[in-house]
């Protein structure tokens, strides 16, 4: 049975590494995933955990490995970083294409530059459109059991595709929280061994990302395209059966008191739960405020969230990065899922928390009071930040 610890996140999410039984990490430290790699290296060298550590020179290196280690037949794991995920981002499409099922926990951290270790989601939204299944954690629990996950979706036959899980740096990564870790057993009976659909083996001899002329590569884009959109199905296959074994329950798109509720925000990772206190003020007081939250991010889920947020007024969405130069990330992807729908939800735009800046619950009241102000006479700016001097 599962036991309950007090646990950094960030070795919790390294448990779970071991629990799934992970047979190559490679990996290279930076804050502020350091002390997953860190934590994993130290499993191997003990000989709590089967597996081969590789400890490359740099990120690049990193995501080569865990290609060509997952080609060969081994489950991968890897972490990064802001920065890190950077320099991974040339290995990163081939990953997605060659359909490899690597997981990869990133935890969110600002871009150069100014130079910044603290987090906001600056990294994962420049390598959005990379190919990988990508969902949120918003706490210590989360991750832990939505890195179970990844490696269940990701290596099913019908899927095979590499999976992230984001986790806030510093706001998560380096927080003891009380964690749930399951048994062996238990994770045993929810993740079976790993029987890829294709190995690199030079006694059957295979060709992986091959070159690919005019007259096909728009045929395989296509084709990639399609299965990650059918993923879906298998995502939720895998949400059902871990809610079947261990208790807990996720679904692509998460409320926390949404019904009724004229007001929505809608936040993707770890201030969704400041969010919450505030909804919870705000019911307290009679105001009908709700919350909506991300929890798959890719491929997005167009239809589940206009299910959410059908019967509201005003969609607040709060983003933590900015895309230069046009709307942020999540309200874009907001907007664009809602455009048809006849009776949307007027939805206004705020950036905050960037590089590591905490939103506090004040913060918060504030942007539904100025939301339902921005949503009545017309936001004429693309977004306003939050916490600004």
């Amino acid at each position: 049975m599962s036991h309950r610890t007090g646990l950094e996140v960030s070795h919790a999410a390294a448990e779970a590494v071991k629990l799934a039984r992970v047979e190559v990490v490679a990996a290279y430290p930076i804050t502020p995933n350091t002390h997953v790699p860190e934590r994993i290296a130290e499993m191997v060298a003990n000989g709590e955990l089967d597996a081969e550590f590789i400890p490359v020179e740099s990120e690049h290196s990193a995501m080569s490995a865990c290609v060509g280690s997952s080609a060969a037949g081994a489950r991968t794991f890897t972490a990064t970083s802001g920065q890190g995920l950077e320099l991974m981002h040339e290995v990163m499409s081939v990953a997605s294409s060659m359909r490899l099922p690597i997981v990869l926990s990133l935890a969110n951290r600002a871009l150069s530059s100014p130079l910044s270790v603290w987090g906001d989601h600056s990294d994962v939204m420049a390598i959005r459109d990379c190919g990988w299944i990508q969902v949120f954690a918003e706490n210590g629990q989360q991750t832990f059991d939505l890195l179970l996950w990844a490696f269940r979706v990701g290596e099913d036959p019908r899927v095979s595709f590499p999976v992230i899980v984001n986790f806030d740096g510093f706001h998560v990564t380096h927080v003891i929280e009380p964690v749930f870790i399951a048994d062996q057993a238990e994770v045993d009976r929810y993740l079976p061994p790993f029987k890829p659909n294709a190995v690199l083996d030079p006694r059957r001899p295979v060709t992986m990302g091959a070159y690919g002329p005019p007259f096909i590569y728009s045929e395989t884009k296509k084709a990639q395209d399609f299965a990650l959109h059918q993923a879906k199905e298998v995502m939720l296959q895998g949400f059902a059966e871990f809610e079947k074994i261990f208790g807990r329950k996720y679904n692509f798109v998460e409320t926390y008191k949404a019904e009724g509720a004229k007001v929505l925000l809608m936040v993707i990772g770890s201030f969704a739960e400041t969010a919450m206190d505030l909804v919870d003020k705000l019911r307290e007081k009679g105001e009908a405020v709700g919350l909506v939250r991300i929890r798959l991010w890719r491929p997005f889920p167009q239809e589940e969230l206009r299910q959410a947020v059908r019967g509201a007024e005003t969609l607040i969405v709060l983003d933590r990065a900015i895309s230069f130069g046009t709307l942020a990330p999540v309200v874009s992807e907001a907007k664009a899922a809602l455009y048809p729908e006849e009776k949307r939800p007027k939805i206004v735009s705020f950036v905050g928390g960037l590089g590591g800046r905490d939103i506090r619950l004040e913060e918060f009241e504030y942007m539904v009071k100025r939301g339902i102000e921005l949503a009545q006479k017309g936001q004429e700016e693309i977004y306003e930040t939050i916490g600004i001097r």
